[in-house]
């Protein structure tokens, strides 16, 4: 009796989840990656939803071309306030490069195509809103690097993650030897990338890989879920105060302390002027939450 209830309840959890997920968004485009705008209370959060069942998210030239255009899409949005990158595949994140499309390549189309999933990667990182990795799955080679380009990296527990290159006499080529080091540092990074070790979510945890790692649930969107209320919290706050946190740390991390100061002192000088400093401050005096408007 007890085990039917336990199922009972987690196959109303699974249910619950499914209708966080698909009754709050609207999709906005995209078909290998796509664009979806939450609404009710997740208003301001957009989701990146990886979508190749039948290839575990390998990376294509159509996945590549489709963020780009979310990218776009999205730093041209100013009612965008936090990005979730996740799957829409259950059981994987991504698995990389899509080997069956690479193997057709003719060797002067390589490296321009990893070129372009680089500079990808690169715009993905530099959009204006925190980006959030919602890992629930196996996330190995261009997949981690995905998620490296991201702000911050939620992971279930049973999730895996990897540079594997190396094992097919390649290096990470879409930012992997330069992100991963820098997030975990140079040893533990050459370790992972020279051995093409797999870690799992609480291991990731344990190095620093990710932020956050939670149990798996039944309907296999624990870290979603996670990364969906980061995010939403995230949103209440003042929009331009977030955006220019992001640029002075991102900004002023790779330089000395000196130059990071004055970074922080010129996004400091954004804020001052804006609305939303002052809706902030009549809030705390009123007792109020504060309804900002990114102004």
């Amino acid at each position: 009796e007890a085990s039917c209830k336990m199922a009972a309840v987690l196959r109303l959890t699974a249910v619950r989840s499914n209708i966080i997920w698909t009754r709050r968004l609207s999709v906005v485009a995209g078909t290998e990656c796509r664009l979806h705008h939450l609404t009710e209370q997740h208003t301001g959060v957009a989701v990146f939803g990886l979508n190749r069942p039948d290839v575990k998210n390998a990376i294509s030239r159509q996945l590549i071309s489709d963020m780009r255009d979310a990218i776009d899409r999205t730093s041209n949005d100013s009612n965008i306030r936090v990005v979730i990158l996740r799957s829409e595949v259950p059981g994987i994140f991504c698995a990389g490069a899509d080997l069956k499309e690479r193997v057709k390549m003719k060797e002067e189309e390589v490296g321009p195509m990893v070129a372009r999933a680089r500079d990808t990667l690169y715009k993905l990182s530099s959009l204006s809103v925190p980006v959030i990795a919602a890992i629930d799955g196996t996330a190995v080679g261009g997949g981690l690097e995905m998620a490296l380009s991201c702000d911050l990296r939620v992971a279930a527990s049973n999730a895996k993650m990897g540079l594997v290159e190396t094992r097919l006499a390649i290096i990470p080529g879409a930012g992997g030897t330069q992100r991963l080091p820098r997030l975990i540092g140079e040893a533990k990074a050459k370790e992972l990338i020279f051995t093409a070790k797999v870690v799992t979510g609480d291991e990731a945890l344990d190095i620093g890989l990710v932020e956050q790692c939670v149990p798996q649930n039944d309907a296999g969107d624990a870290a979603y879920l996670k990364a969906l209320e980061i995010a939403t919290e995230i949103a209440k706050k003042g929009p331009v105060a977030v955006k220019m946190a992001k640029q002075a740390i991102s900004m002023g991390i790779q330089t000395d302390l000196s130059t990071g100061l004055k970074v922080e002192e010129a996004c400091y000088a954004q804020v001052i002027p804006t609305e939303d400093r002052l809706e902030g401050l009549k809030a705390f005096k009123e007792k109020r939450d504060p309804l900002y408007k990114g102004k």
